[in-house]
């Protein structure tokens, strides 16, 4: 059953995404005092009195925008305004009605949606009676409410669950196993084209595309389903090196899209074909490395470099040498604005998800070991004692680890720890993804 929608709309500064943030119980959106921060739709789940339903955060409106960004922002809105159940009108109380509110007042009123004002920063008592004065926007009593210090929310969830549809009967999926989607963070460095990809790949423009660097400022969530599949598709913002970032809320969008590729399950590292692979494509690879997940390649913009969707031999193999690190990942090339390798990515992203979480059999993977050994056995140390290997399994995934139970771990070297994992590797499917490998004595615990 599709959860009902409750939309939070209003002008730049108003504290909306302050508002979302209290109302989901998550610090999700960006929020300070510089104005129109917010330009994608988020979406959050959120619960009260037992009601379920999804939480969206917006950018501010701004009457008269066209063109550009702002009136990017103005489209993101009305749609969001559409699809919603619930609208909460969110006003500056201590502003007081500004020709501005009165033009939002004249967006939502044509929405079919129930409008919810929702006067904010009423920080104290003796603010509350600044929030009468929006009974004149015409949609019955103004809610009082401080997002900064939580004052009144849990009334005014109580006022939106009051006006949400009536909830269907959920007798017919209550034995339904519920399905995870798979987490994919579309990441790379500004001006890849990463959210061009995410609007090719759901077919609609969901997040705002613009040739100016920085665009993106949050980690925007997008939840989908194709062919049978749940996914969550997670816009990032540009991640520029740590030394460029001086910005506040830059630094906070680079800490924000680092979270993203901690919480996915595969990352796509997006690369500009018309470019070359530098040093902040190189970081930013090792950073999926380092957090062990499933990767992707996607060299996009190729349609402005080659004729017909295919990465060639000598590009594959400069690839893969710029980002020898993760020569496991395999390789896209895709286009946005021409549709190129769209699907291919799909398809890639379910190969890559299906290796994260697999696991090994025992006896196959001691077999596979076993005969490793046999032809290369390990070295001897300077004294002239040898590493032995007694056993090996694989006790977790996401990704998967190789534990391997030896008699001194410490006479391990590293070619030959680079030997085994290339000899596990290809004999298992571990496409796009790391294996990590551990050394245990034979007696300790494989999961000390």
């Amino acid at each position: 059953m599709t959860q009902p929608v409750v939309v939070i709309v209003g002008r730049p500064n108003v504290g909306k995404s302050a508002l979302f943030n209290r109302l989901v119980r998550q610090r999700l959106s960006i929020v300070d005092d510089m104005p129109g921060l917010t330009r994608d739709r988020l979406y959050a789940p959120a619960e009260w009195q037992g009601r379920s339903f999804t939480m969206v955060d917006t950018g501010g409106l701004v009457s008269g925008t066209a063109g550009g960004i702002a009136g990017q922002v103005r489209e993101q809105v009305q749609r969001a305004i559409a699809e919603a159940d619930v609208i909460l009108f969110v006003v500056d109380a201590r502003a007081g009605i500004v020709p501005e509110d009165r033009a939002i007042a004249d967006v939502v009123r044509r929405a079919r949606a129930p409008v919810l004002v929702t006067a904010n920063k009423v920080d104290g008592e003796s603010l509350e009676p600044s929030a009468h004065e929006f009974y004149a926007l015409g949609f019955g009593d103004p809610m009082p409410v401080s997002a900064l210090h939580g004052r009144g929310t849990g009334d005014l969830l109580a006022a939106v669950v009051a006006m949400l549809p009536e909830a269907a009967a959920d007798g017919a999926d209550a034995g339904a196993e519920p399905t995870v989607p798979i987490a994919v963070a579309l990441v790379g460095r500004p001006n890849v084209g990463k959210s061009s990809l995410v609007n090719a790949i759901l077919g609609a423009p969901r997040v705002i595309v613009d040739a100016s660097p920085g665009t993106t400022r949050d980690s925007v969530d997008e939840h989908f389903e194709r062919g049978g599949r749940q996914y969550v598709l997670i816009d990032t913002a540009g991640l520029r090196r740590r030394a460029r970032v001086d910005e506040p809320i830059e630094a906070y969008s680079a800490a924000r899209a680092r979270k993203a590729i901690e919480r996915a399950d595969v990352a796509v590292l997006v690369l500009d074909a018309t470019d070359t692979i530098g040093d902040q494509d190189q970081r930013i690879g090792r950073e999926i490395a380092d957090a062990g997940r499933g990767v992707i390649i996607a060299v996009n913009k190729w349609d402005r470099v080659a004729t017909s969707p295919e990465i060639d031999l000598r590009r594959q193999r400069s690839i893969r040498h710029a980002l020898r690190f993760i020569s496991y990942a395999p390789a896209v090339a895709t286009s946005a604005t021409e549709g190129w390798g769209i699907a291919t990515l799909l398809e890639e992203v379910n190969r890559v998800a299906q290796a994260y979480q697999g696991r090994i059999g025992t006896g196959p993977l001691n077999r596979v070991v076993g005969d490793a050994v046999a032809k290369h056995e390990p070295p001897t140390d300077a004294v002239g004692r040898r590493l032995r290997i007694y056993y090996a399994t694989q006790p977790q995934t996401r990704p998967p680890m190789i534990v391997l139970f030896v008699n001194e771990p410490r006479r391990m070297p590293a070619d030959y720890r680079r030997y085994l994992e290339n000899a596990i590797r290809g004999k298992f499917d571990l496409y796009g993804v790391p294996l990590r490998l551990a050394l245990r004595r034979r007696g300790d615990s494989a999961t000390a």
